[in-house]
């Protein structure tokens, strides 16, 4: 039913990804850009991998790097996702997607404009729906997690984590120095509270909570301050590190009916 339509995401992290995920599942022809360096910490679950991988499939959908835009149809034609660096989304001029949506999840606009697609959608605070974007998806945790914002902003960052298992802060690990990080931990390992998890240069970073590492930034990385670098699961089932998460998913399910609902808003452009 959509295998003709355009959806370029900009941005492959953990929620990018399920946005991702869900849009290939429903047969839509899915481009992703990326940044050189991914910062992307649920590196199990987030197509920006395949930028350092050259391939990577999260549950059953398969990405894979391309080096210029001449390859994308060739990717796509393979049933894969295209993934490409491409921070200023200069392939939306190239490929020139029915829908863009920018799943960066930077808290701010980097460049999306309203006029860059038929439908453009962004997710997060940074966007105002109307004027840079067509809807905004709320992505903050709680009661409006996944609401389609078609006047307005999303919540302001609150710069807290979401609880999980009692834990917020906790849990997240960030950078209190720069330098190079290392760790020679790895996503599904299990860690226990002092324990250390990696080092900035020499400065040792511990874990605050006991469970499984489900996010661990790639080491040998050039880190700033405040910069995440993993995630603990206090739930401790490793599984859930290899698995798209229920805040990813609810944001796809949203991303995709905003897309049908926008679509019905302009005429029924599909």
């Amino acid at each position: 039913m959509f295998g003709n339509i355009k959806v370029l995401v900009r941005g492959a992290g953990d929620l990018a990804s399920g946005v991702i995920h869900a849009l290939y599942q429903s047969g839509f022809k899915v481009v992703a850009t990326e940044i050189e360096t991914p910062l992307v910490v649920r590196r199990t679950v987030s197509f920006a991998e395949a930028i350092y991988q050259g391939e990577l499939t999260v549950e059953g959908v398969r990405a894979s790097k391309v080096d210029n835009f001449a390859k994308i149809e060739k990717i796509l034609a393979d049933a894969k996702v295209p993934v490409i660096v491409d921070p200023e989304a200069k392939v939306i001029d190239f490929w020139k997607p029915q829908i863009v949506v920018d799943a960066i999840m930077a808290k701010k606009n980097l460049g999306t404009r309203i006029n860059d697609a038929e439908i453009v959608i962004g997710l997060g605070p940074g966007f105002t729906a109307k004027e840079d974007v067509d809807a905004v998806i709320e992505t903050n945790r709680g009661h409006d997690l996944g609401r389609i914002i078609k006047e307005g902003q999303a919540q302001i960052d609150t710069g807290v984590p979401g609880q999980i298992a009692g834990y917020s802060k906790e849990r997240v690990l960030k950078s209190s120095v720069s330098g190079i990080f290392t760790s020679d931990k790895k996503i599904g390992e299990q860690i226990s509270s002092g324990e250390v998890f990696g080092y900035i240069g020499n400065t040792a970073i511990k874990a605050e909570v006991d469970g499984v590492i489900r996010g661990l930034i790639k080491s040998g990385i050039d880190i700033k301050v405040g910069t995440k670098l993993g995630d603990i699961d206090p739930r401790g089932i490793e599984e859930y590190c290899y698995t798209i998460s229920d805040k990813a998913r609810t944001i796809a399910g949203s991303v995709i009916t905003a897309i049908l609902s926008l679509s019905k808003d302009k005429n029924n452009l599909f």
